[in-house]
C-alpha cells in the first residue's frame, strides 16, 4: 500500500516531462491510466532507434513509465471523448501536457471538466505558459536552454552556446508538476475542491537560475559561479579532475600542498584567492606538470585531504558504475515480457516508513484497454470504436 494509493490519475503526456510526473504518483501507489493515441502512442516508444531495430521495448519509455496502465483511445472520435469523459468523472487527478488551447477545443479544459467533477485536480505542463505572447511557441528543452540563458553559460567565454546533453528542463518541472499535484491533493482534503495547476519549461528555467537572476537584476551583474574562484579543470595521468577553490582563503597554498610541490602562492605573491583567481589561467599552466605525475583517483585524493573541493570527470557509464550509486539502490531491474530485463533509474526520494515501489513494468501500447473500459460498462463494440486499435 502506497502513500497514494486510491488516487487515481489520468495521464495524457508524452515524451519525459509529463510521464515523469505520472510515474513519481505511480511509484508511490496512485493508479496511474496512460492514455495513448493509436497506432503509435507515446513517441518514446519509437523514440528509441536501437530498441525499435531489435523489436525490444524502447529504453526511453522504460525509463518514465513504469507503475501505469496503457488505454488507447483516439480522440479524433465522439466515441473515445465520451470514455475519456467517463474516465475523468471518476479521477483524482488529470495530467497533461498538450500545447495551450488543445484541450479546450476537445472539450477537456479545467472549467468544462471542473462542472462534472469538482474535486479533478488539473495539472497542465507547456513549454511557456498558459497565456501570453510565446504560448503557443513548440516548447523543448534544448530550445529552452537556448531561450532562457542556461545554453549561453558555459565556462569558456567563446560566445558560442554549449547545451547541455540532459533535459534539465523536462525533469525539474515534471517534479514540480508532482510538487503542484500533492500539494492540491492536501488543500483538497479541506476544502473538498480540485484546482488547476499550470507548470512550464521555461518559468522552471528561469527559476533554476534564481540566484544568478537576483544579481542582474538587483545589482547589473552576471553571476558566473565557475569565475568567482580559483576554480580550474586539470588533467592528470588517465583523465580529468574539477577543483575548486570556494571558500578557502588561500586555495593556491593548499593545492600545492596536496601536490607535494613549492607553495606558488607565496613565489608568485598571490595569498588571496581573489587574487589568484586573476590569473588562473596561468596558475593552471603551472600546475599542469604536476597533475600529470598522479592518476585522477590519487589527485582527487590528496586534495580532499588538503581541505579542498575537487572530483574526478566522469562519463555517465563511468558514474552509473560507482559504488555509491549501487549503495542508494539507485538502479532497479524491470521484468519486461518477451525480452530480458531492463534496468532503469530509479525514483531519487526516500521515505522511511512509506517507500515507493516498483510493481509493474511499462505498459505495451494499449494493454489496459480492454480491462479499464470494460471497468466503465463499455461493450466490446465501443470499446473497438473508442479505442481505435486492437484491444
Amino acid at each position: 500500500m502506497g502513500i497514494l494509493t486510491g488516487i487515481t490519475v489520468i495521464e495524457l503526456c508524452e515524451i519525459f516531462q509529463g510521464p515523469l510526473a505520472g510515474q513519481s504518483l505511480a511509484d508511490f501507489g496512485a493508479r496511474v491510466i496512460k492514455v495513448e493515441r493509436p497506432p503509435v502512442g507515446d513517441p518514446l516508444r519509437a523514440g528509441d532507434f536501437y530498441a525499435t531495430e531489435h523489436h525490444l521495448m524502447s529504453g526511453y519509455f522504460a525509463a518514465t513509465n513504469r507503475n501505469k496502465e496503457s488505454v488507447c483511445l483516439d480522440l479524433k472520435s465522439e466515441a473515445a471523448c465520451q470514455t475519456l469523459h467517463s474516465l475523468l468523472d471518476r479521477a483524482d487527478v488529470l495530467l497533461h501536457n498538450y500545447r495551450p488551447g488543445v484541450m479546450e477545443r476537445l472539450g477537456f479544459g479545467y472549467e468544462a471538466l471542473a462542472e462534472k467533477n469538482p474535486r479533478l485536480i488539473y495539472a497542465a505542463a507547456s513549454g511557456f505558459g498558459d497565456t501570453g505572447p510565446m504560448a503557443e511557441t513548440a516548447g523543448q528543452d534544448l530550445l529552452i536552454q537556448s531561450i532562457s540563458g542556461i545554453a549561453s553559460k558555459g565556462t569558456a567565454k567563446t560566445g558560442e552556446p554549449n547545451y547541455l546533453n540532459v533535459p534539465l528542463t523536462d525533469y525539474a518541472s515534471g517534479m514540480l508538476m508532482v510538487q503542484g499535484v500533492l500539494l492540491a491533493l492536501l488543500e483538497r482534503a479541506q476544502s473538498g475542491r480540485g484546482q488547476k495547476i499550470s507548470i512550464s519549461l521555461f518559468d522552471t528555467a528561469v527559476s533554476m537560475q534564481s540566484l544568478e537572476a537576483a544579481s542582474l537584476l538587483n545589482y547589473d551583474y552576471e553571476t558566473r559561479w565557475f569565475d568567482r574562484s580559483l576554480n580550474f579543470a586539470a588533467k592528470a595521468a588517465d583523465g580529468w579532475l574539477t577543483v575548486l577553490g570556494f571558500f578557502r582563503p588561500n586555495p593556491l597554498q593548499l593545492i600545492c600542498q596536496a601536490l607535494g610541490i613549492s607553495d606558488l602562492s607565496a613565489e608568485l605573491g598571490l595569498p588571496t584567492d581573489r587574487e589568484q583567481l586573476a590569473r588562473r589561467a596561468e596558475i593552471s599552466e603551472l600546475l599542469a606538470p604536476s597533475f600529470l605525475k598522479f592518476t585522477a583517483a590519487d589527485a582527487v585524493a590528496r586534495l580532499q585531504a588538503a581541505g579542498l573541493l575537487c572530483a574526478p570527470v566522469l562519463t555517465y557509464d563511468q558514474t552509473l558504475r560507482l559504488p555509491q550509486v549501487a549503495n542508494n539502490g539507485m538502479l532497479k531491474t524491470l521484468s519486461v515480457p518477451g525480452q530480458a530485463d531492463m534496468t532503469v533509474v530509479d525514483h531519487p526520494l526516500r521515505l522511511s516508513r512509506t517507500p515507493h515501489e516498483l510493481r509493474s513494468a511499462p505498459p505495451k501500447l494499449g494493454q489496459h484497454t480492454r480491462a479499464v473500459l470494460a471497468d466503465l460498462g463499455l461493450s466490446d463494440e465501443q470499446i473497438a470504436q473508442a479505442s481505435g486499435a486492437p484491444t
